[in-house]
């Protein structure tokens, strides 16, 4: 058995890529004047002189392609971004872009980022304000009845200086919160925008590719009735 299929490996016709040069098999690449015409174009302004039933690989396919993208984007929106740029790669590569933006940034956080996050959601609880009217009232209530020697007596400037160090301190901590929020949700949108991105360009290809493939069955159809006609002529012709 192995040696069936080592003889079929070796009996596998190969071509050489007029692009890069590189000996591939027949099912890794493709001809040119296969390939949708638009990118069959591009390639020929990249590459003048090729000849219209030249080889090429599919991984050489693949970066024309990403830079016939780059090319068109380029034409319809001015300069390209880094993340249009990372798209476009991803395209030429074959690589998945969705990833779990939540996973990675939650990984990266700092200590003071943790404490700051986990003081941030007890400090906006009602378990916070609870807790914290609790409080007050119990320090309010042993000044009053001097069960301790109301060592805080109306009106209370203890605890009025207690209550602002805790806002002066809950103030920067829930802005450090909001801005790693902010932080997440903005790798979080150009994560969604990349994704997008490369859903619309994918789509937009394979409506070219379609479009193309259906071009070319109804030539294919054209010409088989063409020659069923000539038959037909020629059945008649003898028959006479």
């Amino acid at each position: 058995m192995n040696t069936r299929n080592h003889h079929h490996k070796s009996t596998e016709p190969e071509h050489a890529c007029a692009l890069t040069g590189r000996i591939v098999s027949a099912r890794d690449g493709i001809r040119l004047d296969l390939i949708r015409p638009t990118l069959a174009d591009h390639i020929r302004a990249l590459h003048p002189g090729i000849a219209p039933d030249a080889y090429i690989s599919r991984k050489a396919l693949a970066e024309e392609r990403a830079a016939y993208i780059a090319a068109t984007l380029q034409a319809e929106r001015g300069d390209l971004s880094q993340l249009d740029h990372d798209v476009i790669q991803s395209l030429a590569d074959n690589d998945i872009l969705t990833q779990n933006v939540e996973t990675e940034i939650d990984r990266a956080r700092t200590f003071g980022e943790r404490a700051a996050d986990v003081i941030a959601s007890f400090g906006g609880s009602w378990t916070f304000i609870i807790s914290f009217l609790v409080f007050i009232g119990f320090w309010m209530t042993l000044n009053v009845a001097g069960l301790m020697g109301a060592f805080d007596p109306y009106p209370f400037i203890l605890l009025n200086l207690v209550l602002s160090c805790i806002a002066a301190l809950q103030a920067p901590v829930i802005m450090m919160s909001q801005k790693r929020q902010e932080a997440k949700d903005r790798f979080r949108s150009e994560n969604d925008y990349r994704v997008n991105l490369k859903a619309e360009l994918e789509i937009r290809h394979l409506h070219e590719k379609i479009d193309h493939m259906l071009t070319r069955q109804w030539e294919r159809l054209a010409e088989i009735q063409s020659i069923q006609i000539e038959l037909m002529e020629d059945l008649v012709q003898r028959r006479r």
